[in-house]
């Protein structure tokens, strides 16, 4: 398994929603799984997976440094409510990334890249996050986890306060198809020191509820 370096997240590591969705393909069990990132994933790397005698899988880097580890989850559900697509253009206009982003060649949330998802989440008033997402002609479940990932983070991300993805679950009943125009939402849980749970879902151009995640991010 190979990080292409087109999915950045922070500058040379991968994409956390991203990196995650394709970890998550390693484990061959139904039903949701957990992954969790133990290090900064690599870009351009080979990494191997091994199966543990307790049902995980581990990916390991090149020198055998535990990269990530993917677990059976228990099964979950997240319900957070639709916003329309127009309501979700307006409010991403005033995303707070175009002004102070802590990654701002993110494959997802960058506004810095002109090859991304673009997916720039606007805060509601009630706290929740929603981004409009149009979806790539090279759509895949892990781009769903992808999509799924920074608009949870900006539910809790402030100026001069970063945080990465440590743990992500997620639910894909459906992959949209390209040029899809879906909107994706989120909102923070809890937050307890330098951790956030937060939890996002994403609905396809007729509304309909197409996955959902929960996440733990770490303040750095």
């Amino acid at each position: 398994m190979i990080i292409d370096s087109r999915f950045n997240g922070p500058p040379g590591t991968g994409n956390g929603g991203y990196t995650c969705g394709r970890f998550a393909t390693a484990h061959p069990g139904p039903g949701p799984v957990e992954v969790t990132l133990r290090k900064p994933p690599p870009l351009d790397a080979p990494l191997t997976t091994t199966a543990t005698t307790d049902g995980r899988i581990e990916i390991r880097d090149p020198d055998g440094e535990l990269i990530g580890q993917v677990a059976p989850a228990d099964p979950f559900t997240v319900t957070i409510a639709p916003v329309p697509w127009a309501a979700a253009v307006e409010v991403s206009a005033a995303y707070p990334g175009f002004t102070d982003h802590p990654f701002p060649t993110c494959y997802v949330c960058g506004p810095k890249r002109d090859d991304g998802l673009g997916v720039f989440p606007g805060v509601l008033p009630d706290g929740r996050t929603a981004a409009p997402f149009v979806v790539p002609e090279d759509v895949s479940a892990a781009t769903v986890w992808a999509a799924l990932d920074c608009p949870g983070g900006w539910a809790i991300i402030t100026p001069g306060r970063p945080y990465v993805l440590g743990r992500m679950a997620a639910t894909v009943s459906a992959v949209p198809a390209p040029g899809d125009r879906c909107v994706v939402v989120g909102r923070m849980v809890r937050s307890e020191g330098r951790k956030a749970e937060v939890q996002t879902m994403l609905y396809g151009p007729g509304g309909e509820p197409l996955g959902y995640a929960r996440a733990t991010w770490i303040a750095i």
